[in-house]
């Protein structure tokens, strides 16, 4: 069991950083964070310090944390605040195999968009799809 799970966080490069959840989840486990941080615990010779909290917020309390963060900004990992910037640092796992290469678009909100949410959201997402693309119901 923790063999997936350490192959996940060993698959978190450099400069980039990942949620306990996250690692998780690409390892099989859905809903094991804390299985990710019992894991972390007890290996050893693992980059434990790009492995955070949701959010991006670090977890570890006292000079843990003071630890983990100089960690991340040596490797180029800038913060908002108390947080990591998530948008800029995160690792998306199987991004690469999802997407090709193509950048990914985001859908403008107009009325033929609205439309087409109709049928596949039903009517409350329609609405709100409206409500966007300027038109009230």
């Amino acid at each position: 069991m923790p063999n997936r799970i350490i192959a996940a966080i060993q698959q978190v490069p450099r400069g980039h950083v990942s949620t306990y959840g996250a690692i998780a989840k690409a390892a099989g486990y859905p809903r094991g964070a804390r299985l990710v941080a019992r894991t972390l615990r007890g290996s050893f010779g693992l980059p434990w310090h790009r492995i955070l909290g949701a959010g991006g917020e670090i977890k570890l309390r006292g000079d843990s944390a003071m630890d983990q963060r100089l960690r991340l900004e040596m490797e180029g990992v800038t913060f908002r605040g108390r947080r990591v910037n998530m948008r800029l640092h995160e690792f998306k796992f199987g991004a690469a195999e999802k997407n090709k290469g193509k950048p990914q678009r985001a859908r403008r909100a107009t009325a033929e968009n609205a439309e087409k949410d109709l049928t596949a959201k039903g009517a409350k997402g329609a609405r709100k799809s409206r409500r966007k693309a300027g038109k009230k119901l």
